[in-house]
């Protein structure tokens, strides 16, 4: 996997669009734009709603074929994959 994104919007999590993880199936060698501000209506991925703010899309690039849950909260220490950060208060 490879990831790429602002490091000041790793500081400043955004807001939280869903409170469970999006399980996508994605494509090796695919790049994938995930949303770190909340605010987009294509959760998980990006769709421009950031603009004007701090964040911007992060790059997720897939090493393999497989099933990966995206987390929806912006909460997760393993950004952009969910870690259960949704479950915390």
């Amino acid at each position: 996997m490879i990831v790429n994104y602002n490091k000041e919007a790793k500081m400043n999590k955004g807001e939280r669009a869903d409170n469970s993880p999006i399980g996508v199936n994605v494509i090796e060698g695919k790049s994938y734009y995930w949303c770190t501000c909340g605010k987009s209506f294509k959760q998980p991925f990006c769709d421009g709603s950031h603009k004007g703010s701090k964040f911007g899309p992060m790059v997720f690039k897939a090493d393999q074929t497989k099933k990966v849950f995206f987390c929806t909260c912006k909460q997760t220490e393993d950004p952009p994959l969910c870690d259960g950060s949704h479950n915390k208060k």
